[in-house]
């Protein structure tokens, strides 16, 4: 009977196990899935860390000391620092595919294939007067390198309407600015040289582009690669500093030495462009910059200079570098006053510092958060605005570096 009662309760008992062992599984499985979504939720600025603790007037949406994992997957996830991120990788992403048109349009010496539009433009116009009033004109402009040679070459591209590819730019410009404006004297009869404005005009565009030896590149490219580094440690800073406190470190310090390099690298096309034909100035002006960005580098890895209460030490030293551009575009607006590019350029240069300046200055007051605490959390606070400016300011100095890529290219010293 004993036995009976055994073999009868021994099923039931195990049943019961089985249920109690899956309730228990169940009950860990749902209390592990709650940790895990308490664990990633976003917390308020009173719960952060000190490292952590920047901008008491964003209160929440905050991420605190999350596995690298879900710190990278949150770039794609919303939270206070998500415009952050995104604001300087879209500025890189820009950053680099100006670079790489840029690499793609630097002009050669000759480009044969754009040749065969030149005889269109000849077509309009009497060669055979043409041709008598440039070799009038020739004997007046000064003294150029290969003088004799040029004769020759403008005398067969004239006639067989096939311009030879030897003739250097500033030949070229040369003789269009000198030669086609010119009147002429004939006997007792002066008449103006035969080509119209508008035709004089376009052969001057087509010309000049096909025969310009371009000068070196690297300063414009300095300044492109200087932006690109900005704005991807800034980005990479935003994103992952609320890993650790060693991450947060080292990503500020990589943040500071990216604004260093863009406000030192911004100088090299303004000076060198600016000096290059007077070398001295010009490394005084790049060794400068230089020694100063490195400075600036070696100060903000003091750790006391990222606490919030030097946040206006940190736009000060930031903003002295910038303004020490003050003195070459000084000195390039009284060698180049005659100059429009060196008006043209100046224009960029101010517009630049402008947004710049004014990005500074919202980043430091934290404006417009300070006025509504909470409400500029996710969009529209003072960071995201400067992320925006500073984007605004680097591509109106890389409009500046075209005018003077163009412009050196053709004046050359």
């Amino acid at each position: 009977m004993g036995s009976e009662i055994e073999e009868f309760e021994d099923p039931k008992l195990s049943s019961e196990a089985l249920e109690n062992n899956r309730a228990s599984s169940s009950k860990e499985g749902k209390g592990k899935w709650l940790w895990e979504k308490v664990k990633y939720q976003l917390v308020e600025y009173h719960t952060l860390p000190n490292y952590l603790r920047d901008n008491e007037f964003i209160l929440g949406h905050y991420r605190s000391e999350w596995p690298l994992k879900q710190v990278l997957l949150s770039m794609f996830t919303i939270h206070n620092e998500t415009l952050n991120v995104w604001t300087h990788l879209i500025g890189f992403f820009l950053f680099l595919s100006l670079t790489i048109y840029t690499a793609n349009k630097v002009p050669e010496v000759v480009d044969l294939h754009a040749l065969q539009h030149f005889p269109d433009v000849l077509k309009k116009a009497d060669l055979h007067k043409l041709h008598e009033e440039f070799m009038t004109c020739l004997p007046s402009l000064p003294n150029m390198p290969d003088l004799n040679r040029l004769r020759e070459e403008l005398k067969m591209s004239l006639t067989s309407i096939d311009l030879l590819p030897s003739l250097s730019g500033w030949h070229v410009m040369e003789l269009l600015k000198n030669c086609l404006p010119q009147r002429f004297s004939h006997g007792n009869q002066t008449d103006v040289c035969v080509l119209q404005r508008s035709m004089k005009e376009d052969v001057a565009n087509i010309i000049a582009p096909l025969m310009i030896r371009p000068i070196t590149r690297w300063p414009f490219f300095a300044f492109l690669g200087g932006a690109m580094f900005c704005l991807l440690t800034s980005s990479a800073c935003h994103l992952l500093s609320c890993h650790s406190e060693l991450m947060s470190y080292i990503m500020l310090r990589m943040d500071y030495a990216g604004i260093a390099a863009l406000i030192s690298t911004s100088f090299y096309p303004l000076v060198y462009y600016s000096f290059m034909c007077n070398p001295f100035l010009c490394a005084l002006y790049m060794g400068c910059i230089t020694l100063l960005g490195i400075a600036t580098v070696l100060v903000s890895l003091i750790p006391v200079f990222q606490n919030p209460e030097y946040r206006i030490v940190r736009v000060s030293l930031f903003l002295g570098m910038g303004l020490s551009g003050i003195l070459p575009v000084m000195h390039k607006l009284i060698l180049f006053s005659d100059q429009p590019e060196a008006l043209h350029t100046t224009g960029y240069e101010i517009l630049m510092g402008l947004l710049y300046g004014v990005g500074a200055l919202v980043y430091a007051t934290r404006i417009p958060e300070r006025w509504l605490p909470g409400k500029f959390d996710i969009a529209g606070h003072s960071h995201q605005l400067f992320h925006v400016l500073v984007v605004a300011g680097a591509y109106t100095h890389y409009r500046a570096g075209l005018v003077y890529l163009q412009w050196r290219d053709l004046a050359g010293c």
